[in-house]
């Protein structure tokens, strides 16, 4: 029966982190982030010193997201022992999942300042348009 028990949240343990690893993916894929940068170089007609500031802007977040996607993962792992280490919600487990959502948290909050300062580049109509696709990525059914 113990053994039973064991493997039993080892799974759940395993599929927690799963879960928070998809999310966080989800969230760092999602179209606010890589679509929005294809939507600024494809359909907005860029100066070179927008495409260069653009470029700049893009490298630095990389580096920050990169660091945040790793806290995130971190987390997840954290919590995947905590799972392991209770075998119940307990004070650990819930006290990693806190953890989880505050990593996400900076995740986005980092995102979502990226996006304003991807906005400070461009021209009023350009801003106008981003603004357009900003909103409808955020407020989309993500079933469609």
């Amino acid at each position: 029966m113990k053994t039973t028990h064991i493997v039993l949240a080892v799974l759940l343990a395993a599929l927690a982190g799963c879960l928070g690893a998809i999310a966080a993916d989800r969230w760092a894929n999602h179209e606010a982030g890589s679509g929005l940068h294809d939507f600024v170089h494809d359909e907005l007609t860029l100066t070179a010193d927008q495409e260069q500031r653009l470029d700049a802007l893009e490298a630095r977040f990389a580096v920050e997201r990169a660091r945040l996607e790793g806290s995130a993962r971190a987390a997840n792992a954290r919590l995947a022992q905590a799972m392991e280490n209770e075998h119940e919600y307990g004070p650990e487990v819930s006290a990693a999942i806190d953890e989880v959502h505050a990593r996400m948290g900076d995740l986005q909050k980092a995102t979502v300042r990226h996006v304003f300062d991807m906005r400070e580049i461009l021209e009023p109509e350009q801003q106008r348009q981003f603004d357009r696709k900003v909103s409808d990525a955020l407020t989309r059914d993500p079933r469609d």
